[in-house]
């Protein structure tokens, strides 16, 4: 009896061993890089749990709104000068390790003498060869799947495109322009057509870059970076101790900060993945994309109001666009006159609040606690599952498609929206937990809680506050002026505390 039981133990130790080898060797550090993650990695990502609707016979989509990222991007001047100054200290701690007498037998190869990819450049931040591939096939993917929607001729009031100011979005909208409208014109062999790419100012953008004109949002990710950085050390100085002993150099909490944001360039950019990301294991790479998480979910996502909130601006723009397109579509315009697609090209700071906006990746229950403007708690920490991912909500190219339906068999709705995020249906807890929705119930539990908030007042409270203020002393200089015995009658009114 001992004996087949210590046989069975055996065999599980074997099974459990075997699937532990089996999930670490097919283990891909391109799924879980957060916001960094490249978009044909995690695009094909599915929640298993959920059945997309099937879209009833007889509707036919009249109206499609893409708000999507730009694509992947090499790193900004900044962070390449920080991988600069990594490669310095990864030299002094080579050579106190060799004054030590170690042998180096445990330190890669690849961390002798190693140099940042991007030295000695001095520009950074722009869109990068795989970015334009993602956001082209991205415009020929759409075509392909909705022909009826861009079987017109190309007209910029009928497909408007706009980008933000920042070069990597005008030039992902170019990409992906270039991919909508292939073999549509007469330029060249590749039959390209020219387009309009329109851009606010950044100064004033507050549909695109209102995280960048809203500036109680600025002062609030001031205040709250500290606070951020502090969630984050644990798991930080717990890496930085286990690399420490595994490779016999004193790494810092820096270092091990700046080895992660190099494994995600190399990854994601470069497609390298056995140096940096080779530093971690699977486990310690899961918590280190759970730190990115905290940060984009308390900085950018659910983790405030006013995060989201801000974006109502934009909100207001997308629900007023198929609006119009269902009063042409009753008042039966010639096609060719109005419009039928609104593509606009960001950043994960736009497309982040904007899927908060609309409620998705979260519970029922959740959806409830925001619309009563209840905190949600943080993200879970590994090994526990959890629906905010950034490599899921906003990785490079990432998207939202709100396509507005027109149903006419349909006896009580005529006009249905459906939300696709990187492409697939998502369902909304607004509107039951489908991803088919009345564009009426659409409008009434998603978007009008939102609209209470004016975008002015949510951003500029201080700023209407000082103006009041010195309208009121305006006002208390001239009458003492006009009348000087004012001064003294309200002087004596004074209580004193």
């Amino acid at each position: 009896m001992k004996k087949a039981t210590a046989s069975s133990m055996l065999i599980l130790c074997v099974l459990l061993l075997t699937h532990l080898n089996d999930a670490v060797q097919n283990f891909d550090v391109r799924h879980h890089l957060s916001t960094v993650s490249r978009y044909d990695f995690v695009k094909g990502v599915v929640d298993k749990n959920f059945v997309p609707s099937e879209i009833p016979d007889g509707c036919t989509p009249i109206h499609l709104n893409l708000v999507a990222r730009h694509g992947t991007r090499a790193p900004t001047k900044k962070r390449m000068r920080e991988l600069e100054r990594l490669a310095d200290h990864l030299e002094v701690l080579i050579r106190e390790a060799k004054e030590k007498g170690s042998s180096l037998q445990k330190v890669p190869g690849w961390l002798q003498g190693w140099t940042s990819p991007w030295q000695g450049k001095l520009k950074g931040g722009e869109l990068i060869g795989k970015g334009e591939d993602e956001l082209y096939d991205l415009g020929i993917r759409i075509r392909e799947k909705y022909p009826d929607l861009f079987s017109e001729e190309y007209h910029p009031d009928v497909y408007p495109i706009k980008a933000t100011q920042v070069p990597r979005a005008s030039a992902s909208a170019v990409a992906f322009g270039m991919g909508l409208f292939k073999e549509r014109g007469t330029l060249g062999p590749g039959r390209h057509r020219a387009f309009a790419v329109t851009s606010e100012s950044r100064a004033s953008d507050i549909k695109l870059r209102f995280h960048d004109c809203c500036d109680n949002y600025k002062d609030f990710r001031i205040s709250q970076a500290p606070a951020v950085e502090r969630l984050k050390e644990p798991i930080l100085d717990e890496i930085t101790s286990s690399i420490a002993r595994r490779y016999e150099l004193n790494f810092t909490r820096q270092d091990v900060s700046s080895l992660w944001f190099l494994c995600k360039q190399e990854a994601s950019l470069l497609d390298i993945t056995d140096q940096a990301c080779g530093l971690f294991s699977p486990s310690e790479v899961a918590l280190l994309e759970w730190t990115d998480d905290l940060e984009v979910f308390i900085l950018k996502g659910y983790g405030k109001s006013l995060n989201y909130r801000m974006g109502v601006p934009l909100l207001e723009d997308i629900v007023q666009s198929m609006e119009q397109a269902i009063q042409a579509k009753e008042e039966k315009h010639t096609p060719g006159n109005y419009e039928k697609a609104r593509l606009r090209f960001a950043h994960a700071e736009t497309v982040i609040p904007f899927t908060c906006l609309l409620g998705l990746f979260l519970e029922r229950s959740e959806f409830q606690q925001i619309q009563k403007e209840e905190p949600l708690a943080l993200p879970p920490k590994p090994p526990q599952s959890r629906n905010w991912r950034g490599s899921i909500l906003a990785p490079f190219t990432g998207n939202n498609m709100l396509v507005l339906y027109s149903c006419p068999a349909n006896s009580s709705d005529k006009y249905f929206i459906q939300v696709l995020h990187n492409e697939r249906p998502t369902p909304m807890p607004g509107c039951n937990g489908t991803d088919f929705c009345p564009f009426d119930v659409f409008k009434e539990r998603i978007v009008a809680p939102h609209l209470k908030y004016d975008y002015n007042t949510l951003c500029n409270v201080q700023t209407e506050q000082a103006i009041h203020k010195s309208k009121t002393s305006k006002l208390s200089l001239l009458l003492r002026w006009l009348f000087p015995r004012w001064n003294d009658d309200t002087q004596s009114h004074k209580v004193e505390l």
